[in-house]
């Protein structure tokens, strides 16, 4: 049966076969106990979902003829009579994998499930991905760290910290930025544990005396999962951090990053520029990636060859070629940047400068026609300039080829769910609060935390003639934001303030992710 059959004619064939039709599921109407007898891989093979029990029946949703043929064997595993509801099929797969995901057990429920167990068993393979909720009677480390894992998707967490103390085993999540510790699981399986997480990384578990990097793709209730692993040893054992991407969500776009319409409009304009370099600034973590995969996003298109050089890939974007770094062979940075240039490359994307070598060679991409775009790592726009300065970079040649800088934060965003509003009796120094700002409660939605998500502020720091002439004669980095501000820059805290202001984030978040200026008043 279609997915794209309309309402109108499902409900035409629910008359014709005698069931009851409905457009959707919610997880109000499930009976966990009924969902329990019937396992994942029954219901996804012939779409099947039983609901609740009514009458002396059992409602069970089905989504075209594999359902009405499974009735039969439900009917004789539940031993009562059955009532068909018939739901679009495109509906009852997304349905099954958010239902099984809410009902499967916690990380603390499995620890208290294993007590007893053979806790240090692991898994010797891990071969093609398979769905988590399928693996639920997998050996005992096996089924902790899989729960782990699908807990981490519902919750949107970025990382999770498999963290060995002297007597204690930690585990942590990062949600939104911000660590939780989790759960503490028994000492003695943490070998097993970090082994489990090696073995599906593709590492060597036989060493244990250096650091480790690998991937694992994993599917979580039907997400396709990526996770990069790193591995370090440390006086108490091995360390793990999985860090979590969500393919779903895909590359998002210039508006979907948090940049406002004027914003979107200035990038743009920079972006239609056919040589000059971009950088986005920012701490590790503040979404630089996010917004040059964003930027690549707009300008893609069949006329433009766009290749780019990254540390990690973390999304792969059809029609541009994506080059990993991988220093074991030589292949950095900047001797990947050189053979970029022998492509006949229009935009030329690099995921970080990290040294004088690949900033020199970006400044001459630049410079011959290339339109380039990279990060680095400093706390506002006005001081990338110093930073490449120091790096030995002369200042008339940044002068010649910088177009803009952006730097960036990312903040908490409020839950629409429990959000309220209150009139702020704190004071800040120096900072003019409105009348009423908002903060969330916290509440099943967002796991009591009271947010959900983040967003990034922005400051952006177009390079005009007199900035060129201030680089040239190596203004000190106050001076640099001065101007910008003077010509209309919206500094990151003015940005955040105003986020603030509309709800979307807090005051508190803006000003933890913001720090006030502290420029040294000596020259570039």
């Amino acid at each position: 049966m279609s997915t794209s059959l309309p309402q109108e004619e499902l409900e035409a064939i629910a008359q014709r076969l005698g069931i009851a039709c409905q457009a959707e599921i919610s997880s109000d109407e499930i009976d966990p106990g009924l969902l329990s007898r019937v396992p994942l891989t029954f219901a996804r093979a012939h779409s099947v979902l039983p609901l609740r029990e009514q009458d002396g029946s059992i409602r069970i949703a089905v989504a075209g003829p594999a359902g009405l043929l499974a009735l039969d064997e439900l009917r004789l595993l539940f031993g009562k009579p059955l009532e068909a509801v018939l739901i679009p099929a495109g509906i009852m797969g997304d349905a099954i994998n958010h239902i099984y995901a809410s009902v499967s057990g916690t990380a603390s429920e499995v620890l208290q499930e294993l007590a007893g167990e053979d806790l240090s068993t692991v898994a010797t393979e891990f071969n093609d991905p398979q769905d988590l909720l399928d693996l639920g009677d997998e050996a005992p480390v096996i089924r902790l760290l899989n729960s782990i894992l699908s807990e981490a998707v519902k919750e949107r967490v970025s990382d999770i910290h498999i963290e060995p103390y002297e007597r204690d085993l930690l585990v942590r999540f990062r949600i939104d930025g911000i660590l939780y510790e989790k759960l503490s699981p028994p000492k003695i399986i943490q070998d097993a544990l970090v082994s489990r997480v090696k073995i599906m990384a593709g590492l060597n578990i036989a060493e244990k005396r250096l650091p480790q990097d690998g991937r694992i793709r994993v599917i979580v209730a039907g997400r396709d999962v990526d996770i990069r692993v790193s591995t370090i040893p440390t006086f108490y054992g091995e360390r793990a951090v999985l860090r979590l991407l969500d393919k779903k969500k895909g590359v998002l776009s210039l508006a979907d990053i948090g940049l406002g319409q004027e914003g979107v409009r200035l990038m743009e304009r920079l972006l239609n520029r056919t040589s000059g370099i971009i950088l986005v600034t920012g701490p590790t973590g503040s979404g630089k990636s996010t917004t040059l995969y964003a930027a690549l996003n707009r300008v893609n298109s069949s006329e433009k060859n766009i290749i780019t050089i990254e540390d990690p890939i973390e999304y792969q974007i059809k029609g541009i070629g994506q080059i990993q770094v991988n220093p074991r062979i030589e292949l950095t940075f900047a001797s990947g940047l050189r053979s970029i240039l022998r492509q006949d490359p229009d935009i030329i994307m690099v995921g970080e400068i990290r040294d004088a070598e690949t900033a020199e060679i970006a400044i001459q991409a630049s410079l011959t026609g290339h339109l380039v775009l990279s990060t680095l790592h400093t706390n506002d726009a006005a001081t990338a300039v110093t930073r490449l300065v120091d790096m030995g970079i002369e200042p008339f040649m940044i002068a010649s080829s910088l177009s803009a800088v952006m730097a960036q934060r990312l903040v908490r965003v409020i839950c629409p769910h429990c959000r309220e509003e209150y009139r702020p009796v704190d004071q800040y120094a120096g900072i003019a609060l409105p009348e009423k700002l908002y903060r969330g409660r916290g509440c099943d939605k967002c796991f009591g935390l009271g947010t959900m998500g983040r967003t990034a502020i922005y400051e952006i720091m177009p390079v005009d003639q007199e900035l060129c002439s201030m680089i040239i004669r190596r203004c000190h980095a106050g001076e640099i934001k001065e101007y910008a501000v003077s010509r209309g820059m919206k500094t990151l805290r003015d940005d955040g303030l105003a986020r603030a202001a509309a709800g979307i984030t807090t005051i508190e978040e803006v000003l933890r992710v913001t720090q006030e200026d502290d420029y040294a008043d000596v020259p570039l």
